[in-house]
């Protein structure tokens, strides 16, 4: 991040050219569709406040999904803890005109960080595109007997392989799963700590997505990177593309954490309202 802020609409105006152009990377979080109330957790500490509601969790795992989840795990088993966030995303997200707007743009890959499903749902709402995209999961690996990190699905939800998806031109990567189609869910510790023995070496990256992001900018819209696990995740996925990228936030509003984060990455501050920034991307 730059000692010097740029002027936010010159800096929205670049983003907007390169997502037309199909040469930057949106990697939308959950702060896009929680603009708008929804019924389902739209964030890490909704999500663990969700958790909460079914059962009595420990101080450490209080407002934290992942040791949340990894609590349900070792107490009540794995198959509850998908049963509870099936439960808790229960409600479709309708996706935001937000959404739809980048549906609709000539990108090679989108990057959703939620559960929820909405861009999914956005790229199924065109089904004169369904032939056009596709989507690869992130999934826990915990009793599945597979040595594999992510599935591949199609514009019906139904799986396919790394090559079909590959011929696709859009791919969709959902890093940490999703509701849809198929109840995929990296949540618990133990899940990323799997994953993140291995990210380094980007094992847990799938290989089509390691090649589209090359050198691609990315775009963080709706994101937060309070935590070390989602700025790792930011982290590894930017890898080996370009070195000019976008984070849109409101600075006063960040820790000291995620301010080094966007340094460190040189990633570039658009200072504005999440909401008044999709305006203008979209105008």
């Amino acid at each position: 991040m730059s000692d010097v802020l740029e002027n936010p609409q010159v800096l929205l105006d670049e983003v907007a050219a390169g997502l037309k152009a199909g040469t930057m990377v949106p990697y939308i979080g959950p702060g896009v569709s929680a603009l708008q109330e929804q019924a389902v957790p739209m964030g890490p500490e909704a999500l663990a406040d969700f958790f909460a509601t079914k059962t009595t969790l420990p101080k450490r795992a209080q407002g934290n999904p992942w040791a949340a989840a990894q609590y349900i795990e070792s107490y009540r088993f794995r198959d509850t803890v998908t049963l509870w966030m099936q439960e808790a995303f229960a409600a479709a997200v309708p996706p935001s005109p937000f959404h739809a707007w980048i549906a609709g743009l000539p990108l090679p890959l989108i990057i959703d960080t939620w559960y929820a499903g909405e861009m999914r749902a956005a790229l199924a709402g065109r089904p004169e595109a369904a032939g056009d995209w596709a989507e690869v999961q992130g999934i826990t690996r915990a009793g599945i007997g597979e040595d594999r990190w992510f599935r591949f699905y199609d514009a019906a939800g139904n799986a396919i392989d790394a090559e079909t998806a590959a011929k696709a031109k859009t791919l969709l990567y959902t890093p940490h799963g999703g509701v849809a189609p198929d109840a995929n869910f990296l949540i618990s510790d133990a899940d990323y700590v799997e994953v993140l023995t291995e990210i380094d070496i980007q094992t847990p990256i799938p290989e089509e997505v390691r090649h589209r992001r090359t050198g691609m900018g990315f775009v963080f819209l709706g994101c937060r990177f309070h935590d070390q696990l989602l700025r790792t995740y930011a982290r590894q996925v930017m890898k080996r593309s370009s070195d000019r990228h976008y984070a849109v936030v409101e600075l006063d509003a960040l820790t000291r954490n995620e301010r080094r984060f966007l340094e460190e990455q040189g990633i570039q501050a658009i200072d504005l309202p999440l909401a008044e920034a999709l305006d203008r991307l979209m105008a």
